[in-house]
This record gives C-alpha cells, sequence and structure tokens, in this order.
C-alpha cells in the first residue's frame, strides 16, 4: 500500500464542522475502496460494507427508517452503538442499490456524528430516473490513477520526491527525475501496475495486468449498456480509445467505424459518466470565464497514459529515450501531462481545458490552458525553441499578460520570447515531469515577475 494524495482530503473533510456524506468516484481499478481502508485507519471503529453481496445489500433495500439502519448496520458487523461518533461508515458499489444513495441523506440529517463514505461506478447512467439525488446533502470527490510523485513515493524514491516538490528545482536532481519520470510514462498510473512493478521491478510481469484491466472494462460494458446495440457501441469505443487518445476526434465514424455521429456520441459520453475518458472541448478567448465551445471537435483524454502505452505498442519505443516529445508524434507526452495535470484536481467538475483559433486559412492550438487567479496560462508541451511556438505567440496576442509555459525535456528556466506582432512576454520552460507541481510554479513564476517589475 503507498499513501495517495486523497488522503490529505479525506482527513480534511473529516474534521469538518458540517460534515457531509462523502461520495467517491472514480473509474473500475483506480483504487477507491484501497484508499478508504487505509483511510479507515483514523477510526476505532469501521463498518465495511459491499453492495454487491447479499447480506449487505438487505438493510438498505428495506430501508424504514435511519435509526433501523443504523442499528442493523451496527449489530450486523458487531459494533457498538455508543461509539457512533468514533466509527467509519464505507458503503462500497452503492449503485448496487440506486436508493441507497438518497438514504445519504438521513445520515447527514439525523446521524452527523457518523462519518459517511460511498464509492461507486456510474452513478449517473444506472439510476432510475425516479431516485432523486441528495442535493445539498452530500459531497463529492474523484479519485484517479496514481500520479508521479504518488508513484514516487510507491517505489521508495523519497529523496526524489522531496526534490520534486522544492521550487524552483535544484539542477542537480533533473537527470535522475526525467529518468524516473520516463519510467512513469511508460508504466502508467493504474494502481495494480504501479504496486506490482513497486514490489517485483519486472517490466515484462506487467502485461498480463494491463490485459486483465482492459478486459474487466470490456465486460464492465453490460452493466451500463442499454441495449445489445450499444453494448457494441461502447465497446468498440474502448478499443478504439486508446488510438485516438490525446487527439481531436469526430463521432462520425469514430475510430474507423461506420458507426454515426449519434451512436458513437451516446457511447463516448457513456464511458466519459465512468470516467474512463473525458472529452475535451475547445476555448476560443484569453480571458476569463473559459467556456468550452461544444461545436467544435473535443480532444479524447482516456483514463490512464500507461493503458495507452500497452495497447497501441509505444512501451519499447520509451525505453532509452531522452525526450517524450519524439514518441508518437508529441502526443503520448501531451496525453501524460494532461494526465498529470489533472491528478491533483480532486472535484466532479474538474476537466482539462485547451485553446483554439480556427480561422479561414490560419488556425492555431494550444495544448492547454489554466486559470489562475483571473488569468489564463498557455501551457504547450514542445520541444525546440521558442521561435516554433507558433500557436503560442498568437495566443499571448490576444493575452491581457505576459506569462506562458512550455513543458519540455529541458532544465528550469525562464527566457523572453516576441510574437511576429511584437508582443514580449516570459516563458517559464519546465521538465515535463513538473507537470504535477504547475500551480506552485505558476505562482513562484509570477511572483518573480513582480519581482524584476519592481526593480525596473
Amino acid at each position: 500500500m503507498f499513501k495517495r494524495q486523497l488522503l490529505h482530503e479525506l482527513e480534511k473533510w473529516a474534521i469538518k464542522d458540517n460534515r457531509k456524506p462523502l461520495v467517491i468516484r472514480g473509474a473500475r481499478q483506480v483504487g477507491k475502496t484501497t484508499l478508504v481502508n487505509e483511510f479507515a485507519k483514523h477510526y476505532a471503529q469501521y463498518i465495511y460494507l459491499n453492495l454487491e453481496l447479499n447480506e449487505d445489500k438487505e438493510p438498505f433495500e428495506e430501508f424504514t427508517s435511519i435509526e433501523n439502519l443504523v442499528s442493523a448496520l451496527f449489530f450486523l458487523k458487531n459494533k457498538t452503538l455508543s461509539q457512533k461518533s468514533k466509527t467509519l461508515i464505507f458503503i462500497d458499489e452503492i449503485q448496487e442499490v440506486p436508493k441507497a444513495l438518497n438514504i445519504l441523506r438521513y445520515f447527514f440529517e439525523s446521524v452527523p456524528e457518523i462519518s459517511v463514505i460511498a464509492a461507486g461506478s456510474m452513478l449517473e447512467t444506472l439510476f432510475d430516473k425516479n431516485i432523486s439525488f441528495p442535493i445539498g446533502r452530500v459531497e463529492y470527490k474523484v479519485i484517479r490513477p496514481v500520479s508521479f510523485p504518488e508513484f514516487l513515493s510507491a517505489i521508495g524514491e523519497t529523496a526524489a520526491l522531496k526534490e520534486l516538490t522544492q521550487i524552483p528545482l535544484s539542477k542537480f536532481a533533473h537527470s535522475k527525475l526525467l529518468g524516473l519520470f520516463h519510467k512513469y510514462a511508460l508504466i502508467g498510473g493504474m494502481p495494480e501496475v504501479v504496486e506490482h512493478y513497486a514490489t517485483h521491478k519486472d517490466l515484462v510481469a506487467l502485461a498480463p495486468i494491463y490485459d486483465a484491466l482492459i478486459n474487466g472494462y470490456l465486460q464492465d460494458v453490460e452493466k451500463y449498456a442499454s441495449s445489445n446495440a450499444q453494448i457494441q457501441h461502447i465497446r468498440h469505443c474502448i478499443q478504439a480509445s486508446f488510438s485516438q487518445a490525446g487527439k481531436r476526434i469526430k463521432f462520425e465514424g469514430f475510430g474507423n467505424s461506420a458507426y454515426k455521429s449519434r451512436e458513437m456520441g451516446e457511447a463516448l459520453r457513456t464511458l466519459e459518466k465512468a470516467l474512463l475518458l473525458q472529452l475535451n472541448y475547445p476555448n476560443t478567448t484569453a480571458t476569463l470565464p473559459i467556456v468550452p465551445d461544444l461545436k467544435k471537435s473535443p480532444r479524447l483524454q482516456i483514463l490512464d497514459t500507461g493503458l495507452l502505452n500497452y495497447y497501441v505498442g509505444l512501451q519499447r519505443d520509451i525505453i532509452g529515450t531522452k525526450d517524450l516529445n519524439s514518441i508518437y508524434q508529441g502526443t503520448m507526452i501531451e496525453h501524460l501531462t494532461g494526465q498529470e495535470l489533472l491528478a491533483p484536481q480532486f472535484n466532479a467538475l474538474s476537466a482539462l481545458q485547451f485553446w483554439v483559433r480556427e480561422n479561414k486559412g490560419s488556425t492555431a492550438e494550444v495544448d492547454y490552458i489554466y486559470p489562475y487567479e483571473g488569468l489564463i496560462i498557455p501551457i504547450e508541451v514542445k520541444s525546440g525553441k521558442e521561435g516554433t511556438l507558433k500557436s503560442l505567440h498568437s495566443f499571448m496576442d490576444i493575452a491581457p499578460h505576459d506569462m506562458a509555459i512550455r513543458l519540455y525535456a529541458g532544465e528550469v528556466m525562464i527566457t523572453e520570447a516576441v510574437t511576429p506582432n511584437g508582443k514580449k512576454y516570459k516563458l517559464l520552460n519546465l521538465p515535463y515531469f513538473l507537470s504535477s507541481q504547475i500551480e506552485n510554479y505558476i505562482s513562484w513564476f509570477r511572483r518573480i515577475g513582480l519581482v524584476e517589475k519592481s526593480n525596473d
């Protein structure tokens, strides 16, 4: 077991004055149950319920009052009612009893002293329309695949982890962290894969785990497809998504199929609700608010870059490379940095954002945009000189500030850049293994810029 960053969020949730039941969302096999089992060590009593099991399901199916339910749960699990305030109840696979989600409101209203966490997949799709969500009575968090900092913790690289979070990065740490990040890029962030590698250090032995994960997702389709036809649509989308990950897509004929736009759109949105992928629509302005343009083609982000590398066959190419931008036309490292940007975002509505300008005869696209204190900071994932950053120049021409970021294989440095229209701006060049630390670096970058301006 290695420590997940979401544990800190759970610890803060546990001591809230007006604590609500917490629903943890996440794709299957990203570590929801393991996370809560670890968090349960903070409590004197732990009641674990898996609603796929009949004996755990029954009290919720026969619900009459919250008092009777609490008494039944404590009795069935042989726990002491007088210790309610020191008890954590974890309701796993809550989607198996749809009305159980609404019962969470009664924990908040009648027995708030009990800490209650629920987890499940496909909550929006599986529930009957007559089942009401307890709006305002629960809160939500999302758990995602293992991030690079969590990976370093898992493999025991504590010194590297400490240096990763030092701002700015020490030059002596660059080479080792780059090599470790390449290893992380190859392996990915699925907890079972990471844990197996951390224990055995055997890359070859990971193949059956990748196969089992992918086959598991394909088998899960029957749980949330509404018809036999949709089963086929969703399975096609899962398999095709690996080769399309990191690219802008069209629903019509997705994955070289004969399927229509409506069929593929419904299937992809179903997988998005299962948190197996994200459809990221572009923004077209350089100022807040960020409003994705749903009329334009989305870019596809799948659950985990390690699964992408395995399925597409990129693992051999990654071994020994000096710059991940040289792999898969740069698509893989763009996808992985997106995964890293998402990793520390635990809110249910968190999403990746990017920018486009699509005029006749003139197009531009910035890989990511990052909202920070009223500004939109552009982020390009690219090797090469500043002069090759044409899309970044286009964004900066219309941006009301002078800060941009480039993620690459080189060292931390701040350089001056000038657009073809003559606008000067500062470019923060960061090694791509610092993607997870981006917010702290923007703060540092802005602070450095303000100090320089005050000295002018």
